[in-house]
């Protein structure tokens, strides 16, 4: 007999798809609650009122409107009148309002809230960008930044010191998010999290690109929420229960569905039929539309001896530093014989780019800075046939240009090098480094399997090695190039529509 407070939305942490949370894990889950509200206050009866305004880049590529508070802060916000979002889009967009769900943390969950707006807006609909770290002054902001100061931190200090990577930080990514029992302490703290969506009507289109947008969606009473998961590692931290579960890759789906592990040997209760689904890779809608196109045309210059395009990004939280460094040293020798280019992308980071290419002349480096408009006229260019040489380096103040700065060079590289994040399901050929928790590992093996990418290189000199190799065989990336466009036949790079129909369903 299930207890009814499984039955009861504001008490998700005692029981999670029928499946009892221990009463250890459900007093830690209480506390932890208690904690943030000691901390940071308590405004989950406050009426909090919202606006919208066009936010930068992905607001003239996608038809973006950004959700922020009424006025700017907590105070008119409370003043204000309730926001009508369906007025707005009629006034302001191209079709009937989608809600975006995000957090900033790093610039995986952003990339991925971009995704689904070029989607959503190829699909005919208006993208509202709701990101909970947006509220400055709310609770629910307070929260997730002082949550993602403590991620970023370990992320780095995992790249530093091997024991605590070891010992705690990829057991912690890799089977301490898995526990069942995790997601409870999460879902009580997204209980503060509902004074934000009191604007929203109940049934809206709700896409949440972390899992607490998703948590804190349900908890508000909205009814119409898909939660798709970013990991290709099943893991109990991505459940919102009482939403749609989407998850790109057929093992992570059946992982989910069963709730594999989710409680050490102990077989669970599984996800209800039509809870948990397949969507696919979630990539931007003019990424997929541009697939073949772009692969023949990498092929078409790697095969003729033009110079190898590599694209490196940094993510948010600033890990991996040493490595990008002897990559760019590696690398310089081969752009000095033009033989190789170097595209740079350290995001909203200016100390890491002075960092990174401190040992290379000024002189070989084309600065990008705060400049999107020019790097979007450089990719243009290129993809006009214009040669494109040297080293070129992107910081940007702006979030929104920092993160899609990578989407618009994916076009134009011939080799993405990343860690195997959000951007290992991307339709590029991958170089993948070293991953940053646990978790990462199976975005490195989901792209070999699917030989778009490499396997995960955790060493230096493979990663060197590897890219000798690209140079010296340039077959070994043209490979990658065929399997793109082979996987896309299968439209497995059309995850994004498929959230966004799945989304839009029951409001057409």
């Amino acid at each position: 007999m299930v207890n009814s407070a499984y039955e009861d939305i504001q008490d998700r942490s005692k029981y999670i798809f029928g499946n009892p949370v221990s009463p250890k894990a459900y007093r830690k889950a209480c506390a932890s609650k208690e904690k943030y509200i000691k901390k940071f206050g308590d405004d989950s009866g406050v009426a909090y009122h919202l606006e919208a305004d066009i936010p930068p880049v992905i607001g003239s590529c996608f038809g973006v409107r950004r959700l922020r508070l009424a006025g700017g802060t907590t105070e008119t916000a409370q003043k204000d009148q309730k926001f009508d979002i369906v007025r707005d889009a009629k006034i302001h967009g191209c079709g009937k309002p989608l809600v975006i769900g995000n957090i900033r943390m790093g610039f995986g969950h952003y990339r991925i809230a971009m995704a689904f707006a070029s989607a959503a807006h190829a699909l005919g609909y208006t993208p509202y960008w709701f990101d909970l770290c947006g509220f400055d002054g709310t609770t629910c902001s307070k929260v997730i930044a002082y949550q993602n100061k403590l991620y970023s931190m370990g992320s780095r200090l995992s790249q530093k010191v091997e024991l605590f990577n070891r010992l705690y930080w990829e057991p912690l990514n890799s089977e301490g998010f898995r526990m069942l029992d995790y997601n409870a302490s999460d879902q009580k703290n997204a209980e503060l999290f509902v004074s934000v969506y009191g604007d929203l009507p109940k049934d809206i289109p709700f896409i949440a690109t972390h899992v607490w947008p998703a948590q804190g969606a349900i908890h508000a009473g909205l009814t119409n929420v898909v939660n798709a998961i970013p990991d290709n590692w099943p893991m109990a931290l991505h459940l919102a229960e009482g939403s749609t579960h989407m998850v790109q890759t057929p093992g992570a789906t059946l992982g989910y569905q069963t709730l594999r592990g989710m409680a050490g040997a102990e077989v669970l209760k599984p996800m209800p039929e039509g809870t948990c689904i397949c969507s696919g890779h979630y990539i931007d809608h003019e990424l997929v539309v541009n697939i073949p196109a772009d692969c023949d045309a990498r092929k078409e210059r790697l095969l003729s001896g033009e110079p190898v395009r590599y694209l490196l990004t940094l993510g948010g939280a600033g890990a991996q530093v040493g490595m990008y460094k002897a990559i760019i040293e590696h690398l310089v020798s081969y752009v000095n014989k033009r033989e190789a280019v170097l595209m740079l992308n350290v995001g909203d980071h200016q100390e890491t780019l002075q960092e990174l290419l401190g040992s290379i002349p000024d002189s070989a480096v084309r600065y990008y800075q705060n400049d999107f408009e020019s790097a979007e006229k450089l990719v243009q260019q290129t993809l006009s046939d214009t040669p494109l040489e040297g080293i070129h380096a992107f910081y940007d103040s702006d979030i929104f240009s920092a993160v899609y700065t990578t989407n618009l060079f994916m076009r134009i590289c011939d080799v993405l090098v990343t860690k195997p994040s959000e951007l290992a399901f991307y339709p590029v050929p991958k170089l993948m480094l070293r991953r940053v928790g646990g978790h990462e590992a199976w975005g490195a093996i989901r792209a070999a399997e699917l030989g778009d990418g490499t396997y995960e290189l955790r060493e230096t000199s493979e990663i060197l090695g590897m890219i000798d190799n690209f140079q010296q065989n340039r077959t070994l990336i043209t490979t990658m190039c065929d399997a793109i466009c082979a996987n896309n036949t299968q439209e497995i790079y059309n995850g994004a529509y498929n959230v966004v129909k799945q989304a839009t369903e029951k409001t057409g």
